[in-house]
C-alpha cells in the first residue's frame, strides 16, 4: 500500500506504507493518517537527518546479501535485473526534502485524508 503525503510547499511523495512507517515511528505519528504541522517540521527535520546520518555508519553486511539471495535464488535470472538494495537514507531523501520546504515555507505535510 501507498502512502501520498502532500504539502503545499512540496511536490507530492510517495512511498510504499512499510518504507514510510519507520519514519512516522521516529515522528510519532500514525501510518494510516496524520499531519505534520509547520511547528513539528523543524524537530522532524532534525530527527530525520540524525536517523539518516546514524544509518550511514551502519553498512549492509553479508547477512543481508545472504537473505537477499534465500528469497531470490541463488543465480540469477538473465531475463531479470539483479536484485539492489536500496540504503534508508535514500528511502527517506524525498520525504526530508519536503519537510525541510514545509519547514522553510511554515506549511503543514498531510497523508491520508
Amino acid at each position: 500500500m501507498l502512502i501520498t503525503f502532500k504539502s503545499k510547499a512540496y511536490p507530492e511523495v510517495m512511498m510504499y506504507k512499510e518504507h514510510a512507517k519507520r519514519i512516522l515511528d521516529l515522528l510519532h505519528k500514525d501510518t494510516d493518517r496524520g499531519v505534520i504541522t509547520s511547528e513539528e517540521a523543524p524537530k522532524a527535520v532534525e530527527i530525520l537527518e540524525k536517523e539518516i546520518a546514524e544509518s550511514r555508519k551502519h553498512v549492509p553486511t553479508d547477512e543481508v546479501e545472504q537473505d537477499v539471495r534465500a528469497h531470490h535464488g541463488e543465480h540469477e535470472d538473465a531475463q531479470h535485473e539483479g536484485v539492489e538494495t536500496v540504503s534508508f537514507a535514500t528511502r527517506s531523501y524525498p520525504l526530508l526534502e519536503m519537510l525541510r520546504a514545509a519547514r522553510d515555507q511554515h506549511c503543514e505535510i498531510l497523508w491520508g485524508v
